[in-house]
């Protein structure tokens, strides 16, 4: 027979509807809708990104300096190629009012800022009129949220280091604020030269300066900064333009979509054993069509032929409708989820997520129909007359199995190629494989102990029906723990790691943690700082070091990148300071430390760990640039160095005669009592206005609320999962409600009562989503674990909340879906229900 003969066939079965496929086609479109739209508001978020990249970074170029300002030279080639410049101080202080102090991430600008966009204030004035402040003060803006915090008004004046300002307006919107790091205080804006007097941008202290430029139409960026990075090499400089405007926000978008998508693909996975299910119920439905098939002569490649092709049509409405739904609801609710952005959006229909979901859906399609499909061709025609898949065997043939690992791999290649995260996405596959294999050999264990505990119900009739029926050829519990383990054991993964992690910032760390990071003491101040520490009975320790700021340039005489890569100690300037003798907290793992009155050539001590990510090793030579200049030294020893304690760790150490004369100041942690810490702020920064005081507990709150919202992303993607695994489960029990009508028939017949049938179909029920929730419970605890000890490197407890959720929820699954379909089964007469058996 022809592939025309059989698509003939094929389309003449199709006329008879989709009764039997609504579970198929709602698996596939909600898992390939997942995956869509997640790509669809990333896309959407990139674009935004891409067409407002100037109004983001606040001009068409920026130039940033570390803890300094542009030189000379630097300015006169700004000027030359700009047709404005614009200066910006960036830096964090405490804004005092009386004995109210509040940590702020301070803005001074001056007279062009902002180059593009607009700053809107409460009240209502021009930018220019707020920063001139009156009473001979210069005036300031703040962030709504600060001067609630310091219970201002407008007209109250307050503090920065030792100069008074005077509010003027509230910031309601800053057109640059997307392109701005993340902050640990709420924004400050004033005029850079009101800062002149207040020690806060003395040498040495820790500040960044930003040269936003407004360049004429039609400039190419990157020959630009090609030509910057050249002209100034050594000075430190670090460019954005609006290409990026906000590289650290696009960065975090597209790993969070990442990662989104593989959660979605775990959905997808759910889905695609729902896909399998609804396969195989729909032939064996199809038992008399194909025995007539075989019968007029038709081999297994036809019969193959013809179901692949409905299945093959049936996947494509599914995937389409996965894709209208994905591609379309981002674009209707597009104004909502703006709104919640702080990030401009433009959502519309982007072609390349919806190939990405179309890739995986079809893939996913063919994994899961596959096998079922090609096991139908090995059926003999005078078995299928009885039960389409009772004599077939277990496994299909060898090419087949051949092919859908083919298919698996290439799933996972296309996950790796569209992620851009290899080790993520491998683990997530693997994940999802282990699983499926434990859920699955889960559900033989658990038919195996429901056929040993049947005969010990003797005297309990629902209970033994439950567990014989649990037990029987039919094989209720394979799709039933399948599809909720899976789905659940996503999601009790995701609990478990948020839970600890939550636990690792909320208690934890606060115990490890300081009470404050001070930064910016200046060398003069550092002697009388650490006196007011050290006769506080309630400070239980105290640190401190000299503080500089470095970039990593060369490794071995090559550029830091092709050497090591884009370790994230490369990424941007990092913490340096020097000694002379060993410190008593510091740890050397390998190598020698220089002696106390080391005076020769440059020697680094490096951070173990870091060290090792890097390929570095003892006798490396390194370039680091500090303030402009190149300092070359030789790796002598490692250290150990806990970043987890949230205290004073430095991944680059050198001896003090090659950093001394470099202007710097010092930072110190401080460990004190709870009830210590206003005492403690208050004295030091009225004593030293210029110092900067950060409570950790106020930083832990600020990284809680960040994680709060990537928490609250991740749950509705496994919820997503969930959902699917749900869908499952009513396929499940749709597909077995004649087996259950029979059954009860039998038993009406029998003498049994409708609630005792109804109380075995519950126990049933309850034992199936126990059993799938307690398995699945196993799996994502150990995910949870695997996670938070190989990724992030913490400590691990099991969140017992969490893990009590997933149980209960899985029961409570199961039963609604096996109890609304067992109601209709009690419904209907067992003469009815008999006759047609006969």
């Amino acid at each position: 027979m022809t592939l025309a003969l059989s698509g003939r066939i094929a389309r003449r079965e199709l006329r008879g509807g989709l009764r039997g496929f609504r579970i198929f086609l709602a698996c596939l479109a909600l898992g390939v809708a997942a995956i869509a739209g997640v790509g669809s508001v990333r896309s959407g978020i990139e674009a935004g990104l891409a067409a407002e990249g100037a109004a983001i970074l606040g001009g068409d170029a920026e130039m940033e300096f570390t803890y300094r300002f542009a030189d000379p030279e630097e300015r006169a080639w700004m000027e030359d190629t700009a047709l404005a410049v614009s200066e910006i101080a960036d830096f964090r202080s405490m804004a005092v009012r009386g004995d109210t102090r509040a940590l702020t991430q301070v803005k001074a600008v001056d007279d062009a800022y902002p180059l593009v966009g607009n700053v809107v204030l409460a009240p209502d004035m021009p930018l220019a009129e707020a920063l001139a402040g009156r009473d001979d003060l210069p005036g300031a803006v703040m962030a709504p949220i600060l001067i609630a915090q310091m219970e201002l008004a407008m007209g109250d004046t307050f503090r920065l280091g030792t100069q008074d300002f005077v509010l003027m307006a509230a910031l309601e919107n800053e057109p640059d604020s997307a392109g701005d790091s993340f902050a640990l205080g709420p924004r400050t804006l004033v005029l850079r030269e009101a800062l002149e007097t207040s020690g806060l941008l003395a040498s040495g202290t820790l500040f960044s300066s930003k040269y936003r430029l407004a360049l004429p139409e039609g400039t190419a960026l990157a020959p630009l900064e090609t030509e910057a990075k050249e002209r100034f090499e050594n000075s430190g400089l670090r460019w954005r333009d609006a290409r990026n405007g906000a590289p650290g926000i696009a960065s975090f978008v597209e790993r969070l979509g990442a990662f989104l998508i593989l959660v979605g693909l775990s959905g997808l996975a759910v889905g695609g054993v729902g896909v399998s299910a609804a396969v195989r119920a729909y032939l064996a439905g199809k038992t008399g069509v194909i025995a007539t098939l075989r019968s007029l002569g038709a081999d297994r490649r036809t019969v193959f032929q013809v179901y692949f092709i409905q299945i093959g049509v049936l996947s494509v409405i599914g995937i389409a409708l996965g894709l209208l739904l994905g591609g379309l609801i981002p674009v209707l609710l597009g104004p909502v989820i703006a709104a919640q952005l702080p990030v401009p959006a433009q959502f519309s229909i982007y072609p390349e997520p919806l190939i990405e979901a179309a890739i995986y859906g079809a893939l996913t399609a063919l994994i899961f129909t596959l096998w079922p499909l090609a096991r139908t061709g090995e059926v003999r025609a005078a078995t299928l007359f009885r039960d389409a898949m009772a004599g077939a065997k277990l496994l299909p043939p060898l090419p087949f199995v051949a092919i859908t690992l083919a298919l698996a791999a290439a799933l996972v290649g296309v996950a790796v190629a569209f992620s851009g995260t290899v080790t993520l996405t491998l683990w997530t596959a693997g994940g999802v494989i282990i699983s499926l294999a434990i859920l699955a050999i889960a559900a033989l264990i658990l038919r195996w102990l429901a056929r040993r505990a049947a005969p010990f119900s003797r005297g309990r009739p629902a209970l033994r029906w439950a567990l014989s029926a649990i037990g029987s050829v039919r094989d209720e519990a394979t799709p039933v723990v399948l599809s909720l383990g899976l789905g659940l054991a996503v999601l009790a993964a995701v609990g478990q790691i948020d839970g600890n992690l939550r636990n690792a910032i909320q208690q934890d760390l606060p115990d490890k943690a300081p009470s404050f990071f001070f930064v910016d003491i200046q060398r003069g101040q550092i002697d009388g700082f650490l006196n007011r520490l050290d006769t506080d009975t309630q400070v239980s320790r105290h640190e401190h070091a000299p503080m500089l700021r470095g970039v990593i340039t060369q490794i071995n005489g090559r550029p830091a990148a092709e050497t090591a890569g884009d370790h994230w100690v490369l990424s941007g300037d990092r913490g340096v300071t020097y000694a002379g003798a060993l410190p008593e907290t510091t740890t050397i793992t390998a190598g020698e430390w220089w002696g106390t009155d080391y005076a020769g050539t440059p020697q680094i001590s490096f951070a173990d760990e870091e060290a090792e990510e890097m390929g570095l090793k003892l006798g490396d030579e390194m370039t680091v640039n500090i303030l402009g200049r190149d300092i070359t030294g030789t790796v002598t020893s490692f250290r150990a160095v806990d970043f987890s304690t949230a205290g004073m760790g430095f991944v680059l150490a050198m001896n003090e005669a090659a950093l001394k004369g470099a202007p710097h100041s010092f930072i110190a942690t401080v460990y004190a009592d709870e009830a210590a810490e206003p005492a403690i702020l208050r004295d030091q920064t009225t004593t030293y206005p210029n110092i900067t005081a950060i409570r950790v507990r106020d930083a832990i709150d600020r990284v809680t609320a960040l994680m709060e919202g990537i928490a609250n992303a991740t749950r509705w993607g496994a919820a997503a999962t969930l959902l699917t695994g749900f869908l499952v489960l009513i396929g499940a029990a749709a597909a077995g409600a004649p087996a259950r009508a029979y059954e009860a028939a039998v038993l009406k017949t029998l003498g049994a009562t409708r609630g005792r049938i109804l109380l075995s179909f519950a126990l049933r029920s309850a034992l199936l989503g126990g059993g799938a929730a307690l398995v699945a419970l196993g799996a994502g605890v150990l995910g949870g674990w695997a996670v938070m000890t190989f990724v992030m490197e913490s400590d691990f407890v099991v969140i017992w909340s969490s893990a009590l959720a997933i149980v209960a929820g899985g029961v409570l699954a199961t039963l609604l879906a096996g109890i609304g379909f067992a109601w209709r089964a009690l419904a209907i007469k067992p003469v009815a229900t008999l006759r047609a058996k006969e």
